[in-house]
């Protein structure tokens, strides 16, 4: 009879933070496995700002070592995701009621310095009077500034982290719910259900990390027993979707009346995506949503600067996140401190190890700490490797994306621009393991609607756990913006019967 085997690290969550750990540890040479409990990326890390950014107001609650690791980490990332991440410049217009120009371009003369950046273009003034970028706005404001950060596609981010870390080997079990973990003889028995077939199963561990994001503290009281466990914050966040407000490439960042800020951002070619609120959260994080009255900040907020108002009946869709942050006593959601603690379990026997907070500009460098916790624990020491490795796809450089977009079109000239823009920004490299032999338009199968082929649901269900209908519209692509209810459907029933083959 074959041994049962023993996992060196038990993951507990499928957010960014449980991948990118899975990922780093797998790439030292441990075992892992790793449980999510729905899909991949379907809590906090879906619903962000989609920003790979240092995090220009945190500089008002002194959080510098924070924003010191995000700056760093924006070329970091950029250079190991060149597909999914991309330079965003930003515009910050100058309101004359709320800080002053000398403040805010101080702080941007820290925002450009305090961290490393050697891709990324610095500060500088606009004339909002003259410049392209003053055009939305109301007259009113005269001068800005302009400075950089990065976009990101977060779902995709974790995706590929999960990708990166099972084709090293780990094992990575999607709608898998960790019902308990008991220490025994010295290592965790995990017992975990299958969410899809009611299986259930023992996995052995050496250590179990727990990140289960909004759910971290119900995971340290229902699966490990710790009835006392309070150590996160829950904080919503919502953000509102819009027909495109403007026609250049770049961003703004508004200041609120209230002191904190909003963005507006490029969406999906044909959108603005506003947001985000801050304010603290009870009950479970899946049943959030955005309520009234954050619909009538937002719109207000974004009001308040664009010359054109930002109304409630515009809104073609909205979305709301937990974000999991310590609980530091702070005593505005908005001044809760937004970077990770760390806290090994203290009980005797197998280590716990937990996760409070984070952001995902950070999740790489947390994945680090984390391992150097991890390597003290289990014994074994290895060095940090990655911070030149690219994801997959992404094995092309920062700013050789034009490149592979007309080299797809060359190799499938029967691809449209957008087509081929779209793939390239999704799967990067991998856009040529998804498209294969296809030689024509029909080789890529039922087409359910703007540019959602069958061929790339296939690829989605094989390579990147896609189980659902909005596995792909809303975590894989962002189809669901686009497609109507038969649209939706014919791709539910496609997937239904894949999933019965």
């Amino acid at each position: 009879m074959a041994q049962e085997k023993l996992y060196d690290v038990f993951v507990i969550g499928g957010g960014i933070n449980g991948c990118g750990i899975a990922r780093d540890a797998i790439g030292r040479g441990y075992s892992v496995f790793l449980a999510e409990m729905n899909d991949l990326a379907s809590g906090t890390s879906s619903w962000s700002s989609k920003l790979i950014h240092g995090g220009f107001r945190y500089l008002e609650y002194y959080e510098f070592r924070l924003v010191r690791e995000a700056l760093s980490e924006r070329e970091v990332l950029l250079s190991n995701a060149p597909h999914i991440i991309w330079p965003l410049r930003f515009v910050l217009p100058h309101h004359k009621e709320m800080r002053p120009a000398w403040l805010l371009r101080l702080g941007l003369f820290l925002y450009d310095h305090i961290g490393t950046r050697k891709l990324l273009p610095g500060t500088k003034t606009v004339d909002l009077k003259t410049s392209p970028m003053g055009k939305p706005l109301k007259p009113l404001f005269s001068k800005g500034f302009e400075y950089s950060d990065c976009w990101v596609n977060d779902a995709r981010l974790v995706v590929l982290n999960a990708r990166d870390a099972a084709d090293r080997g780990a094992v990575i079990r999607t709608r898998t719910e960790v019902v308990s973990a008991e220490r025994k003889d010295g290592v965790w028995e995990v017992k975990i259900l299958d969410r899809t077939t009611g299986a259930s199963e023992t996995v052995k561990a050496r250590l179990i990390v727990n990140a289960g994001g909004p759910w971290v503290d119900r995971v340290l009281s229902g699966v490990i027993g710790r009835n006392d466990a309070h150590n996160v914050r829950l904080v919503q966040g919502s953000h509102i979707v819009v027909p495109k407000l403007h026609d250049h490439d770049r961003a703004y960042i508004f200041q609120n009346g209230d002191g904190r800020i909003i963005f507006a951002l490029p969406y999906e070619e044909d959108f603005t995506l506003i947001g985000t609120t801050d304010q603290d959260y009870k009950g479970d994080p899946k049943d959030v949503l955005i309520t009234d009255a954050e619909i009538d900040y937002l719109c207000a907020a974004a009001s308040e600067y664009f010359s054109s108002p930002v109304e409630r009946s515009s809104i073609v869709w909205t979305y709301s996140g937990v974000r999991p942050l310590y609980d530091d006593g702070a005593s505005e959601a908005q001044e809760a401190t937004r970077d990770y603690v760390l806290k090994p379990d203290p009980s005797e026997g197998a280590p716990l190890i937990n996760i409070f907070g984070g952001k995902i500009t950070t999740a790489r460098k947390l994945a680090e700490s984390m391992l150097e916790l991890i390597e003290a624990r289990l014994g074994k020491k290895s060095a940090p490797w990655t911070h030149r490795a690219a994801l997959p796809g992404g094995d092309f450089p920062a700013d050789g994306f034009d490149e592979q977009m007309a080299r797809l079109q060359t190799e499938y000239p029967f691809l449209d621009p957008n087509q081929a823009r779209r793939y390239v920004r999704q799967y990067g490299t991998c856009a040529w393991t998804l498209l294969g032999n296809a030689k024509t338009r029909d080789d890529l199968g039922q087409h359910f609607g703007y540019g959602l082929y069958a061929l790339e649901v296939d690829y989605l269900i094989a390579h990147e756990w896609a189980m659902e209908a909005a596995d792909v519209l809303w975590r894989r692509t962002k189809r669901g913006l686009r497609l109507d209810e038969s649209q939706v459907a014919a791709l539910e029933a496609y997937m239904a019967a894949a999933g019965s083959d």
